[in-house]
């Protein structure tokens, strides 16, 4: 949906036409404007000639049944990707890309070795939420939605913001901001302006590795932005906002899941309002997974040393849809 058009169209219109537009299209699901009673029939005819409502996709279903992973084609032929979890408990997470590719170049990332095309508008990222609220509306609704699928969000920061008050407001998704999070591979400024936002969404670092050395090499980000600078940013985020921090630990067979890691990271994250998220690698080519062993010392050890942590459990493995496996290379 072209959201940047539609407002631009309705400038002339009563400021109160937009609310009524926004709870059609993301509260009532409307796939046609004539199902809008609402509206004068002048403009509806106007929005029926200038605002598509379609959504060009592709659906792939994984075989844990549990996860879906549209493909969508924009406006300009480019593709983006977004992934549905639906979990336990009826809740529906949704999986936001922020861009088409990535420009970080994270070596155990499947989207930063496809480059970076372009970041995505308003429009686009919420496209991606319509989709799967169009796809659950017979008799679920998305809870929650991350901001961790292609892209470095920070790097989009006003868009994904935007798009992040629509999510919110009452007459768009209508999501609680604490069921919102952003996930930054530790653009500092992008950490410092959430501070000062008025929004109680979570935030989350990719981290991965527990020194600058080891970081550097699988992220490249980091000699840019090194560890101790993210985590100063990530503290006065903390005393500014009161709010828990996750940091994203990808656990690499013979790279960063020896005990000196998790000793090192223990240390590093021995912090109130941290916490660790250990997450299994899924396969993008380039390294292995840690066994599940490796896995259980590692977070043992973390753990013994006070830190809070939690294992994050693959979806959608089998269709390319799991953390850092998302690519639209034919794009």
């Amino acid at each position: 949906m072209d959201f940047e058009s539609l407002e631009k169209l309705l400038e002339k219109e009563p400021k109160y036409r937009l609310d009524q537009i926004k709870k059609a299209v993301f509260c009532d699901l409307i796939e046609n404007w004539h199902e809008v009673k609402a509206l004068p029939k002048e403009l509806i005819e106007k929005l029926s000639k200038n605002i598509s409502l379609e959504i060009k996709s592709e659906i792939f279903k994984a075989t844990d049944g549990k996860t879906k992973k549209a493909l969508i084609t924009l406006n300009d032929g480019l593709k983006t990707e977004t992934v549905l979890m639906e979990h336990e408990r009826n809740r529906n997470t949704v999986c936001v890309s922020s861009a088409i590719g990535c420009p970080m170049g994270c070596k155990f990332c499947a989207t930063g070795k496809m480059g970076f095309k372009r970041n995505l508008t308003k429009g686009e990222i919420l496209t991606q939420l319509l989709f799967f609220a169009r796809y659950l509306k017979e008799n679920k609704r998305i809870t929650n939605v991350v901001f961790m699928g292609m892209g470095e969000p920070f790097l989009n920061y006003d868009n994904v913001l935007s798009a992040i008050k629509i999510i919110n407001d009452k007459n768009g998704f209508g999501i609680g901001a604490r069921k919102i999070s952003i996930s930054t591979s530790g653009v500092i400024e992008g950490i410092n302006k959430l501070a000062e936002e008025k929004l109680q969404v979570n935030l989350a670092i990719s981290l991965h590795a527990p020194n600058n050395k080891l970081r550097s090499e699988i992220m490249p980000v980091n000699d840019r932005y090194p560890l101790e600078k993210v985590l100063e940013a990530v503290d006065d985020y903390i005393n500014k906002t009161s709010r828990k921090v996750m940091f994203e630990y990808l656990l690499l067979r013979d790279v960063n899941d020896s005990e000196s890691c998790a000793e090192q990271l223990a240390t590093l994250m021995n912090k109130p309002l941290y916490m660790v998220n250990l997450i299994k690698y899924n396969p993008t080519g380039s390294f292995y997974s840690s066994d599940s062993q490796t896995i259980k010392n590692f977070k043992n050890i973390i753990e013994s040393r006070g830190v809070e942590v939690t294992q994050r459990y693959s979806f959608g493995t089998d269709i390319n849809a799991a953390c850092g496996q998302l690519a639209t290379d034919k794009a």
